[in-house]
């Protein structure tokens, strides 16, 4: 296989691998031996649902979080630059995509190292996908404000970049917090801004709705458990 720092997407969820990962997936993984992960303990765990004939203990793990330092981080590319395919692994969906692996992603390239991202599930592109909002301009925001009077604000600053820019906004937030985001869009949002719910994406019990904000008053489901994104458009 070509040395290459390679990009794998994992499952969102619990959703079967050969549901949402290509069978090329599996072929490449089991020709590296080096990876940087966001977490070793999950990242171990998809490698055996991948193939439990995979030897873990004969691999080498680069732990990829807040807690490793900078001059730590450079050092991680040693083994590809001794001619050894790596791969990435994030926590859930796709590698370097509101993801620390966006931090390796960016050395190899300034060290002029081959990077191949492998095809996998993404929750942005699934849920803009699925919205029925713009699909040609769209702008995702990662986490907003925790203080209810920030995140009020910043809802009303990318509500207003919809009807301005006709731009889809979107973004995350953590689970037990989705019901309140719920509640301040409601409250923070023209009464027929659209709003799209896209909770456990490719998992079983996957929900994604699209309706006006008026609309989901009275209508909307538990979320405080599920991993979520939200997307607004007019």
């Amino acid at each position: 296989m070509e040395t290459a720092l390679y990009l794998l997407p994992v499952t969102l969820g619990n959703s079967p691998i050969d549901k949402v990962l290509p069978a090329y997936n599996r072929e490449i993984i089991r020709g590296i031996k080096h990876f940087i992960v966001e977490n070793v303990r999950s990242a171990r765990r998809f490698l055996k649902q991948v193939d439990p004939e995979i030897n873990i203990d004969e691999l080498q793990f680069f732990p990829l979080n807040k807690h490793v330092s900078p001059d730590e981080v450079s050092g991680y590319l040693a083994p590809l630059l001794d001619g050894n395919p790596m791969g990435v692994i994030s926590e859930a969906g796709c590698p370097a995509i509101a993801d620390p692996g966006a931090d390796v992603v960016a050395m190899a390239q300034r060290k002029g190292l081959r990077v191949i991202p492998l095809v996998g599930p993404s929750s942005i592109l699934l849920s803009v996908m699925a919205s029925g909002f713009n699909g040609q301009s769209f702008a995702f925001h990662g986490y907003l404000p925790i203080e209810a009077s920030d995140r009020i604000r910043r809802i009303k600053e990318l509500e207003q970049r919809i009807y301005a820019e006709h731009q889809t906004q979107i973004f995350i937030e953590t689970p037990y917090r989705n019901n309140k985001m719920v509640e301040d869009l409601l409250k923070a949002c023209r009464p027929q801004t659209r709003l799209c719910i896209a909770a456990n994406i490719t998992c079983d019990d996957e929900y994604i709705k699209t309706r006006s904000m008026k609309e989901w008053r009275g209508k909307v489901p538990e979320l405080s458990k599920k991993p979520c994104i939200f997307l607004i458009y007019k």
